[in-house]
């Protein structure tokens, strides 16, 4: 026997339909009023003509979009390498900070003295530190700049990422850990397989804001040499003394983050749905 609503069903579903559909037509009249009057105002300034000129320059742009795309590729691969090692990084200083009892307390410390370093330094001094500073110790078997760079992107966001991690270990109940406890098994195997599946999943969504944020701050590999996207765009714009290069760049960083953002939307949003359903 099929389903069949009621009268007053299809009603309402009839009505929620139609104030969807007029939801939308508002959202899409309010976004092309609110374009068009940009439009106008940015194309109306004084200065737009000369705006245009040094900036959106067609010719330019598909003259360095080649030189881009190939430093845009060492971005793509610098930033799968730093994310990941970056929340390796952070998991395991969130675990030792996390360990409980007195012969601990060195590992606390400096797990602890790590986070408070580099989330207060910037990323573009830890960079120069690392880039220049390491290979001027003239030590046997440095990396090159490529790598020392890379690092200092990972030990920086990892110190970001730990305290992720840490919030979300401790947002586990300690009861979790005393039924594992009781059940025989021990506390890394609790962790293990009790804590941090739950805390990762409860910390998800930050994590890849994280991630967001990284993908954007591998640009500043440029500050070490490597040919990157930015510094293509920075060659681009000193041989044409146009900053045309600079949007493409930009507009490139951009596309590459839109799926992450998607997936973290899609992430965030099914973390709230779920919250709202267990409450």
């Amino acid at each position: 026997m099929t389903y069949s609503p009621s009268p007053r069903q299809q009603e309402r579903i009839a009505y929620r339909r139609g104030r969807a559909v007029r939801s939308v037509l508002l959202a899409a009249a309010s976004t092309a009023v609110v374009g068009t009057l940009l439009a106008v105002g940015i194309t109306g300034a004084p200065g737009w003509t000369r705006v245009k000129e040094s900036f959106f320059d067609p010719d330019t742009a598909v003259e360095y979009l080649p030189a881009i795309l190939e430093g845009l590729w060492l971005n793509l691969r610098l930033l799968v390498v730093c994310a990941s090692l970056a929340l390796a990084l952070g998991l395991l200083v969130a675990v030792l900070r996390t360990l409980r009892g007195p012969v601990f307390f060195p590992v606390r410390v400096l797990a602890t003295g790590y986070t408070y370093s580099f989330r207060g330094l910037p990323l573009i001094i830890v960079i120069y530190l690392f880039a220049f500073g390491i290979p001027g110790l003239r030590l046997q078997g440095t990396p090159d700049v490529l790598v020392l760079g890379a690092g200092a992107i990972i030990v920086t966001y990892g110190a970001y990422l730990a305290e992720v991690f840490r919030a979300g270990i401790e947002s586990v109940h300690p009861s979790q850990i005393a039924a594992a406890r009781s059940l025989g098994l021990s506390y890394r195997q609790a962790m293990r397989h009790v804590v941090l599946p739950q805390a990762v999943r409860r910390v998800a969504p930050p994590l890849l804001n994280d991630t967001v944020a990284l993908q954007k701050d591998v640009g500043l590999i440029s500050l070490a040499g490597p040919i990157d996207a930015i510094r293509a765009a920075q060659i681009g714009v000193a041989q044409e003394a146009d900053f045309t290069p600079y949007i493409v760049a930009g507009v490139l960083f951009v596309l590459l983050a839109l799926p992450l953002i998607a997936v973290t939307d899609g992430v965030t949003l099914r973390a709230a749905r779920r919250q709202n359903a267990g409450n």
